[in-house]
């Protein structure tokens, strides 16, 4: 498909990119969550312990962590669009090898495969921030995540009417699908970066992992500041991400044939605030407003689920950390966005992925370490009190970085 020229598009041409990424973003997630939900279980049939599950959860993001950087540099030289097809060719290959496994170790590698691809996620954003006016551009993310968010509310219950029909059966099925959404990318998703800005980008012969050595020695810059808050706050969601299908199965007798219900309900969840709530909640509050109430919903849901006495009072605390993260994720991003050069975005954008990264590797396995070692509802205690920090940090200092970012802008 011919990639769109540069220079200011359409309200239209905007509409249009931005509904194809959507699409493509819906569907890959919707075979991720089809495979997912199911990986503990089937990792503790082959005698895997909570910790080595731990690992299995962890081996996406550390090969995520590795390949984030260089796809937002890639991104940035030659454009989202082929970064974004790579990225989802190796979600159907990994999968493939997913319906494939019969031991732990091609488990490991099914992971490793959809990580090395998955580093895209910061491509994706910087894609909206191309195609998106800066005003709108927290709504945008929004949309985008919601987009995900509906792939999991929809892909468990999938993944488990097909793991029925066998247990390889789910990773074939997400395989085939997504090896159709890189059919339909091909033809109709189109180039959002300009080709000037591509001829611009800065060419280095510093490795990618400068950019995030930079946030690391400048935690005070306006940008660091909230990749650092982005990566926190991703520690402490992990923590509960990582560990909830083993809680569940520990405290309520929760499996695989039973597990996506909750999936479902917290993907409905988000997908409806995400796509109908986030837009009016950020116009009446701001974005800054929006990320701090979102840190302190997270926080509470997290330190509330110890203190569920029964499966039916899920309903009740669930919510909380969907609504938290729906707000607090994308108006980090959309200030991310605001606060660095068009030139250096998709590399910033995959500097908050490696960060984010990080993040996904230290919860699975600190998370399944305190939860077998210190007890089941550690992990949850341990990321409240993290997200109680992130919301400080919102509250103290973000109000100074955004009014530096205002003079910058």
């Amino acid at each position: 498909m011919t990639a769109i020229a540069g220079g200011r598009r359409t309200k239209q041409q905007q509409f249009n990119q931005l509904g194809v990424l959507i699409g493509l973003n819906f569907i890959d997630m919707l075979g991720s969550l089809m495979v997912i939900p199911l990986l503990p279980f089937y990792a503790l049939r082959l005698n895997a312990t909570p910790v080595m599950v731990g690992w299995l959860i962890a081996s996406f993001s550390i090969a995520q962590l590795v390949a984030a950087p260089v796809w937002g540099r890639v991104s940035d030289r030659y454009g989202r669009r082929p970064a974004l097809l790579i990225g989802l060719l190796a979600s159907a290959v990994a999968f493939l090898v997913f319906g494939m496994a019969t031991s732990l170790w091609v488990l490991f590698l099914s992971r490793v495969v959809q990580g090395l691809g998955g580093g895209t996620t910061g491509v994706a954003q910087a894609y909206v921030s191309d195609t998106v006016e800066r005003e709108h551009r927290a709504r945008a993310l929004g949309w985008l995540s919601a987009a995900t968010n509906a792939g999991v509310s929809i892909g468990p219950a999938i993944g488990s009417l097909a793991a029925r029909l066998g247990r390889e059966a789910p990773g074939y099925f997400a395989s085939a699908l997504c090896g159709l959404n890189v059919i339909a990318a091909w033809f109709w998703l189109p180039e959002s970066r300009p080709p000037a800005l591509r001829s611009n980008a800065p060419v280095t012969r510093k490795p990618v992992w400068d950019a995030a050595l930079t946030v690391l020695a400048n935690p005070g810059g306006i940008a660091e500041r909230l990749i650092w808050i982005y990566g926190v706050g991703m520690l402490a969601f992990s923590l509960l991400t990582s560990v909830l299908a083993l809680w569940l199965h520990a405290r309520f007798a929760v499996n695989e044939k039973t597990i996506g219900y909750f999936f479902v309900y917290y993907g409905v969840l988000s997908f409806v605030m995400r796509s109908v709530f986030l837009g009016p909640v950020v116009d009446r509050i701001g974005e800054i407003g929006a990320l701090r109430v979102g840190t302190i919903l997270l926080a509470v849901g997290m330190l509330l689920y110890p203190l569920v006495p029964n499966v039916w009072m899920m309903i009740v605390v669930i919510p909380f950390v969907p609504i938290g993260t729906a707000l607090m994720f994308p108006a980090v991003t959309s200030l991310l966005s605001h606060s660095v050069d068009a030139a250096e975005l998709g590399t910033m954008m995959g500097v908050a992925q490696t960060f984010s990264g990080i993040a996904r590797v230290v919860a699975p396995i600190g998370g399944t370490i305190a939860f077998q070692w210190l007890g089941i509802s550690a992990p949850f205690v341990l990321g409240g009190c993290i997200v109680i920090l992130v919301s400080w940090v919102t509250f103290r200092y973000v109000r100074v970085v955004t009014a530096t970012a205002e003079t910058i802008l």
